[in-house]
């Protein structure tokens, strides 16, 4: 199964969220991520520092979408109900593979936060969050 995350900037949440599923080794499983606005530069410093203080090693450079991703991709899973609109209004064929990934996971189509622009702490919070949320993603997987 291919897992894609999108995001806005892919600097911060879907480069986390990637790292935490590859760091999981699940078998027949990948990740990739990119957003929808990406300006090709690296993750953001704090997201790199949480992600080390979990001993996940990650040399992201952010992206943005293509529509080669949205076809590699078996699920589409964005941060916000706003970025899966945009990706169903650019990609509308794809639309029965795109949702929130709150959505997917738990059936509320609520927003992962953004620390973006924020303090260290609040991307281990939204770090804590994503973890909590691809642990209910394996769940749900493991249970189709």
């Amino acid at each position: 199964m291919n897992i894609f995350f999108v995001c806005t900037g892919n600097t911060c949440r879907s480069p986390m969220a990637e790292a935490i599923l590859k760091a999981k080794q699940l078998d027949g499983m990948d990740a990739r991520s990119a957003g929808l606005f990406a300006g090709g530069g690296p993750i953001s410093g704090h997201a790199r520092n949480v992600l080390t203080e979990e001993g996940i090693d990650t040399d992201h450079q952010s992206r943005s979408v293509t529509p080669d991703d949205i076809d590699w991709a078996t699920l589409v899973l964005t941060m916000t109900k706003a970025h899966k609109d945009a990706l169903i209004r650019s990609y509308p064929g794809a639309g029965h593979k795109i949702y929130t990934l709150k959505e997917y996971v738990y059936g509320e189509e609520h927003d992962v936060s953004d620390p973006y622009g924020g303090s260290e702490s609040q991307y281990r919070e939204t770090y804590r969050e994503l973890k909590g949320l691809l642990a209910g993603l394996e769940q749900r997987l493991d249970n189709q």
